[in-house]
């Protein structure tokens, strides 16, 4: 499977039925560009062993990124985000 398809298609979660266009290795890690790589992996469009080799990360972050998409939906995938989201997960579990 080649890691360069042609079109996109992910929207909140659901890979539709066109191949889903991969960021370029080396790009800006955006929300939006997280996304696209976990809507590859859940409509096994590419493997998660592929993605790791050519962007360089490790399978924890990918699957922390796919624990964010289902806890906090695609905005739980921005940075500036991240504090806010695990600062709200540990007041909940204190009370």
């Amino acid at each position: 499977m080649s890691i360069r398809p042609e079109m996109a298609a992910f929207d909140g979660g659901n890979v539709f039925d066109r191949v889903p266009e991969l960021p370029d290795p080396g790009s800006r890690w955006t929300a939006a560009r997280k996304a696209v790589i976990v809507g590859a992996i859940r409509g096994n469009w590419v493997p998660i062993e592929e993605v790791c080799e050519v962007y360089d990360l490790s399978a924890d972050e990918v699957l922390a990124w796919e624990r964010d998409i289902d806890r906090y939906g695609v905005p739980g995938l921005r940075a500036t985000r991240l504090q806010i989201y695990r600062d709200t997960d540990r007041a909940r579990q204190q009370r």
